[in-house]
């Protein structure tokens, strides 16, 4: 189980590395000012926490590292609760595809929490 979680979160990571090469590009296309500046911040910190996600996944989370585990339960659920809050739920973007990353998150924090519960079984 927490190796499909481990996917799932590699998933989130590697989508959110895309999402992040886009704001890239948006904030590229206006002028130079505090606007350019926050949309080039918000990509620089998605682009981390999609790093994050996809290092922690790939080696921590596919060993059932519980230390792993906490680190993208916690930093995934804070990049998407406000995606969802302030993106998603007012409708900026069309739900499909936007509902990927949240399904992502969702996803592996199921799946890996059920591997760390049967970790624990075991």
């Amino acid at each position: 189980m927490h190796r499909i979680g481990a996917f799932f979160y590699a998933l989130w990571g590697a989508l959110h590395l895309a999402a992040a090469a886009e704001g890239y590009r948006l904030a590229m296309s206006v002028d130079a000012g505090v606007i350019q500046g926050r949309l080039l911040q918000n990509a620089w910190n998605l682009a981390i926490f999609a790093i994050v996600a996809l290092v922690v996944a790939i080696a921590m989370n596919w060993r059932n590292s519980r230390t792993g585990y906490w680190i993208n339960l916690i930093a995934v659920s804070a990049a998407d609760i406000g995606f969802v809050v302030l993106i998603i739920i007012p409708g900026y973007i069309d739900l499909f595809p936007g509902i990927l990353g949240p399904v992502f998150w969702i996803l592996g924090a199921i799946f890996s929490t059920l591997g760390l519960n049967a970790k624990k079984a075991g």
